[in-house]
């Protein structure tokens, strides 16, 4: 906004005062005048000006219930307000300022002084324009390379479960299945008082997002072992196992190279290890038991099973669903998280429907 484009809105009940201003301004701005309290706010609201000069001392409507309403009006109450006052109590002006007035300028009208003070609040007000302006930009492209950021972050994710995928054939359809059961589950839990606090909507996004990197360090186990159709030795499922503490490994080396402030890779990092830990404490690598397992690797305990349960593999059957289900339920409290079965049994058949919906990609 340029000085010689400002409009100005005087506001006096006074003719000699209103043609004084108009006369002292209009050669500089753009100027309306009203010569009552309702009449400055209705021109107020139809051009909302740049800088309003407000009697105080007005029949009908005075001129602190005519800044009342400027300031409750969105369209109106960041308009710089100078009051003009032949009041000289300081009471009166912090009043005035309190209600949120800029400026006072003391009856009767110095024009130097009114001049000084318009061109000062003006002036003030370009400089807090722009830098609101120049705030909301470089607030944009904050959030245009948080965005950037997060799409790469999310991208290289990709990538390492694509990875997964390529070497276990199983994988890929498996990643996909455990991921929407793992929501599943959070989304009920999130309503139960036990984690309703912790699982919010951007948690449980996480939690889902990272639920496909469970078994990533599978890439680390060699393949006669991955990919034997038969049952493993005790040697073989011994190494298997170390995928888990591998998975973890690989996990936090990323979460490192990306700064170590990526809540989805954190959570990724917990299912990794966690996963085949068990409620009782008889699971595998740390022998965690109850709540000291991380909620997110339970979580994906009760997915990875399930669906473990409902694939045919060159080893074992394909279980039935009301097979698998009573399998969850025989692990509750022993392998599983007694709260999480419960919210597997609420929503069964969409488990079943996600298995068979998705059981041939």
């Amino acid at each position: 906004m340029h000085e010689g484009q400002a409009s100005i809105l005087v506001i006096d009940d006074t003719p000699g005062n209103l043609s004084l201003l108009n006369q002292l301004l209009r050669t500089h701005y753009r100027v309306k005048l009203a010569n009552s309290g309702p009449r400055g706010l209705e021109l107020a609201a139809l051009a909302p000006p740049d800088l309003i000069l407000l009697d105080i001392m007005m029949p009908e409507m005075d001129g602190y219930e005519v800044l009342e309403r400027l300031k409750a009006d969105p369209a109106t109450r960041r308009i710089p307000v100078i009051f003009l006052t032949a009041k000289s109590g300081a009471d009166d002006e912090e009043h005035g300022l309190a209600m949120g007035a800029v400026d006072f300028i003391h009856k009767p009208i110095a024009p130097s002084v009114v001049l000084a003070r318009v061109r000062t609040h003006l002036q003030i007000r370009n400089w807090q324009t722009f830098l609101e302006d120049k705030s909301a930009w470089l607030q944009k492209e904050v959030e245009a390379r948080v965005r950037e950021v997060s799409r790469l972050q999310e991208a290289t994710i990709q990538v390492m479960v694509s990875l997964a995928e390529f070497r276990d054939e199983c994988t890929g359809n498996h990643i996909r299945r455990t991921q929407a059961y793992v929501r599943l589950l959070a989304e009920y839990l999130s309503r139960q008082p036990r984690d309703a606090a912790f699982l919010t909507l951007e948690q449980i996004d996480r939690i889902a997002k990272a639920s496909p990197l469970h078994d990533i360090g599978k890439i680390a186990i060699p393949d006669h072992i991955l990919l034997k159709p038969g049952k493993h030795t005790p040697e073989e499922f011994a190494i298997m196992k170390t995928h888990s503490v591998k998975g973890e490994g690989m996990l936090q080396q990323s979460l490192r190279e990306m700064g170590g402030d990526n809540a989805m890779l954190a959570f990724a990092c917990q299912i990794a290890r966690s996963h085949h830990e068990r409620w009782d404490g008889s699971g595998y690598p740390d022998g965690l038991a109850g709540e000291a397992i991380p909620l997110a690797a339970r979580l994906m305990s009760v997915a990875d099973v399930y669906d473990a349960l409902r694939s045919r593999r060159p080893y074992k059957k394909e279980f039935s669903h009301a097979e698998a289900v009573a399998l969850i339920v025989e692990g509750q409290g022993s392998q599983f998280d007694p709260l999480l079965v419960e919210a597997f049994l609420a929503q069964e058949a969409a488990f079943c429907e996600i298995a068979t919906k998705l059981a041939g990609e």
